[in-house]
């Protein structure tokens, strides 16, 4: 690892290579058992493990858990209050707990409830809360003590679609806001695509990939690209132009939308082909109304990177 990406590195998983950057989203993916979560009570400190190390902030959880606990912030992927209490008391509480001074924590309370929207609820009891609140009131306990990273386990599980948009804009603007590096775990692979900037795919308890999704789909893709054009109703048939320009693997039309699928290989070849295939409609009058590149999708990542492993595919091991 060079030394500018130690500086850069927040949090170590294992070896070089699975590193969480300050002021990124970073998220691990992967189904309920893959060990997302192990991973994270692992670098809290709150389980050993088995073999292998983790660095959180330079600190080694297993030697100094607690030196750890009071610069990361961390919600559970079950957030528990006490019902019968407010928001407000509730953070109080965790304050309190952190042994956090009294006119710091009031102001901090302050702050933190308007981050996450809930200033106005803060005096209700939580029992009253929807789940998107309570996960809200979830970031807003594990902000309290300012921590320098927030790690987050499954923070958008059973919320409905438009607290699902909430609590990602929450975790840009906390990143935008106040620099803060966010560790987080899902299965949901569209939120993880939308929020996060570089990715970590688990599978059987293994970290097996690392990057963007556009490093990812480098590396576990079919090392196609793939494009869509649309054209104007009335115009030649397009596929025998389409398939003539170099690069240009396949040109499928889907009957629906009247939309052209095209796969180029090698991906590398793609913006040579969409100049060539303007520049055929073009000159062949096929009146090309729209051309553009398909972004990878992370679904499709995942699954071949997963079934790559179970078949037992040259699948590097992150860290191995």
């Amino acid at each position: 690892m060079r030394h500018d990406d130690e500086a850069r590195a927040i949090v170590r998983l294992v070896a070089p290579g699975a590193e969480v950057h300050a002021g990124e989203i970073f998220g691990l993916l992967g189904q309920n058992g893959a060990g997302k979560t192990t991973t994270i009570l692992m670098l809290l400190g709150l389980t050993e493990p088995t073999s292998g190390q983790a660095r959180v902030m330079g600190l080694d959880p297993t030697r100094g858990p607690l030196s750890v606990k009071r610069r990361v912030g961390y919600m559970p992927d079950s957030v528990g209050f006490y019902g019968d209490m407010t928001g407000r008391q509730n953070l109080r509480y965790t304050a309190r707990l952190n042994r956090i001074e009294r006119d710091l924590a009031e102001a901090t309370m302050d702050e933190v409830l308007d981050q996450v929207g809930l200033t106005s609820r803060a005096d209700d009891p939580v029992e009253t809360y929807s789940r998107g609140m309570l996960q809200r009131l979830g970031i807003a306990d594990a902000l309290i003590k300012d921590p320098d990273v927030l790690i987050l386990d499954e923070p958008t599980a059973s919320i409905d679609p438009i607290g699902v948009i909430e609590i990602l804009d929450l975790l840009r603007g906390l990143v935008r806001e106040r620099g803060m590096t966010v560790l987080l775990s899902s299965h949901l692979l569209d939120q993880v695509q939308v929020v996060c900037d570089r990715v970590g795919i688990f599978a059987h308890g293994r970290l097996i990939g690392v990057g963007t999704v556009a490093e990812l789909a480098t590396t576990f893709g079919d090392g196609a690209a793939h494009l869509e054009a649309t054209f104007a109703g009335g115009a030649p048939d397009p596929a025998p132009a389409l398939r003539e320009v170099p690069g240009v693997e396949s040109a499928t039309l889907d009957p629906v939308t009247d939309v052209w699928r095209l796969d180029v290989r090698p991906a590398t070849e793609s913006a040579s082909a969409r100049e060539a295939i303007m520049a055929v409609a073009a000159g062949r009058k096929l009146r090309l109304t729209s051309l553009r590149e398909l972004e990878p999708s992370l679904e499709d990542i995942y699954r071949t990177a997963v079934a790559g492993m179970t078949r037992g595919f040259a699948v590097e091991e992150v860290g191995a």
